[in-house]
């Protein structure tokens, strides 16, 4: 999977999880401050990429999750192909 199939891909996700256009989820883009996303809905952002992409994410890690890019390193460190 290219960079740009797990922007992709992840956009699909906060599209489905919260209606916002998957074009707006770019690498420097913040979960909060530039799509208004609350902690809640990370959560089931969260849930959804694990199933997507067979990873765990710890809620310690979750909370470390700010921005698109912090998600796509995230998935790299968890072995999921860049």
């Amino acid at each position: 999977m290219a960079d740009q199939d797990l922007i992709n891909a992840l956009g699909e996700i906060v599209q489905e999880a919260n209606g916002i256009p998957a074009a707006r989820v770019v690498p420097g883009v913040s979960f909060r401050d530039d799509l208004d996303i609350d902690s809640l809905s990370m959560v089931e952002i969260a849930t959804m990429a694990e199933d997507r992409f067979h990873v765990s994410i710890p809620d310690s890690d979750l909370a470390k999750l700010k921005t698109v890019g912090d998600v796509l390193e995230f998935l790299g460190k968890a072995g999921v192909p860049a």
